[in-house]
C-alpha cells in the first residue's frame, strides 16, 4: 500500500464539508464489542503513519482489545496540521472544522464497529495534543478523557458541556511549547503559548477538583501531580519529566531533527491504563 500503513491496518476517507478526509483504523483481532476507541492525532508536521509509528498504540491495543483511529490534519506540502484553536499552520489558516471531522469520523466507525460510547478517547502531539484539548472543549459529550502530550489548551474560550478526565505529559526541556509558556525556541509557528500549569489548571477546575494536588514521583524525574476528589469519578493528572523534551515518552524517534523522547516514561500504556480506569459516569 503507497500509504505505508501495515496490513492490518485500514486506510479509510470520509467527504466532511465538501472535502475529502482520512485517516488510519487499526482494529485487533482480540477486540470485544462494544470497544473503546482511542483516537491518536499526530503533531504538525506529521501524519497518521507518523503516529503509528511514533506511539506504538497499535501494539498496546492488541494486548489490551481496544480500537485505534489515527486521523490526519489538513496539509500544505504534506505538512498536515490540525485547527485547535490558535493554532496551526493551514488548518487555522482556512478555518478547518476538524472538531467535525471527528465526530463525523467516530460516527463512520461506529457504524461497522460497535463502539462503548462512554469510552471514546483522545490523545496527541504537540498540536495533535492541542487538538485532543479542543475536543474537550468542544465534544465533551463525545470523549471521556483526553491526554494531551507536549500541548496547551489554544481554545479561548474554552466552554466544555460535561466533565473530561485529563492525563497530561510536559517535559521541563520543551523547546517547542515550553513548560512556563511564551515562544519557544525551536517553535516554527512561533506563538506564544501560556503556561501548562494554565491549561491543568483550568480542567481542575471545571472538573470540580477539590484541594490542592497529591505531588508523588513515580519513577525517577518524573514528578506527578494528581487533583483529588474531582467530581463523578474524573480525575486530572499532570506529570511532568524532568529535563524531557518535545517528544512522546518511550516513543521512537523518527528523524534526526526531532527531539529524542524522554525513556522516564512510557507514555503509551500510561495513557491507556489512565483512559481505561476514567469511562464516561
Amino acid at each position: 500500500m503507497s500509504f505505508g500503513v501495515q496490513a492490518e491496518d485500514s486506510l479509510r476517507s470520509i467527504t466532511v464539508d465538501q472535502t475529502e478526509r482520512r485517516y488510519v483504523l487499526h482494529v485487533p483481532r482480540s477486540v470485544k464489542a462494544p470497544a473503546a476507541l482511542v483516537i491518536v492525532l499526530h503533531g504538525g508536521g506529521g501524519s497518521a503513519k507518523s503516529a503509528i509509528d511514533q506511539t506504538g498504540f497499535d501494539a498496546e491495543a492488541d494486548q489490551r482489545g481496544f480500537v485505534v483511529a489515527y486521523p490526519e490534519g489538513t496539509a500544505r506540502s504534506r505538512f498536515h496540521t490540525w485547527n485547535a484553536g490558535a493554532c496551526c499552520g493551514v488548518a487555522v489558516e482556512r478555518g478547518v472544522d476538524d472538531v467535525g471531522f471527528i465526530r463525523a469520523m467516530v460516527a463512520e466507525i461506529g457504524a461497522t464497529t460497535p463502539l462503548d460510547p462512554k469510552r471514546i478517547y483522545a490523545t496527541g502531539l504537540s498540536n495533535g495534543g492541542m487538538m485532543a484539548y479542543r475536543l474537550g472543549c468542544e465534544a465533551s459529550d463525545l470523549v471521556a478523557a483526553i491526554a494531551p502530550v507536549s500541548a496547551v489548551v489554544m481554545v479561548a474560550p474554552c466552554e466544555p458541556s460535561f466533565p473530561v478526565s485529563v492525563l497530561h505529559i510536559h517535559g521541563t526541556a520543551d523547546r517547542n511549547v515550553p513548560i512556563e509558556g511564551g515562544v519557544g525556541a525551536k517553535s516554527i509557528v512561533k506563538i506564544p503559548y501560556p503556561p501548562v500549569e494554565r491549561s491543568v489548571a483550568f480542567w481542575a477546575g471545571y472538573d470540580d477538583c477539590r484541594n490542592d494536588p497529591i505531588v508523588s514521583s513515580p519513577a525517577p524525574d518524573v514528578t506527578l501531580r494528581s487533583y483529588p476528589l474531582c467530581s463523578l469519578g474524573i480525575a486530572v493528572d499532570y506529570y511532568v519529566i524532568q529535563g524531557g523534551s518535545h517528544a512522546w515518552p518511550g516513543g521512537k524517534r523518527l528523524a534526526k531533527f526531532l527531539d529524542e523522547p524522554s525513556q522516564a516514561i512510557a507514555a503509551t500504556p500510561l495513557i491507556w491504563r489512565f483512559f481505561a480506569a476514567h469511562p464516561k459516569p
